[in-house]
């Protein structure tokens, strides 16, 4: 898969997030690719997207200190219970 691929679907997946507000996980960012235009991505796939999206500044990065989960949101609300992981996105 070249660049200009990938890029393209990470900004459709931005924009699914933009569209849909709270927290995203894997899951459901995987979930979302299933519908888009990249039907066969994968869990994986969904995870560097998201990395890849926070990595960009694009979204921001939370941790729920209970569970060990990860979810990302498009802004700065803090989701009950859960705790800004500044580590991942430097």
């Amino acid at each position: 898969m070249n660049l200009a691929e990938q890029t393209s679907r990470r900004e459709w997946l931005l924009a699914a997030m933009q569209s849909s507000s709270g927290q995203w996980t894997t899951l459901r960012a995987e979930a979302a690719l299933r519908r888009s235009p990249w039907p066969t991505s994968g869990r994986n796939t969904a995870r560097k997207d998201l990395r890849a999206l926070a990595a960009r500044g694009e979204l921001t990065v939370w941790n729920d200190q209970t569970t060990g989960r990860r979810a990302y949101t498009c802004k700065l609300l803090r989701p009950a219970g859960w705790t800004r992981a500044v580590s991942e996105v430097a």
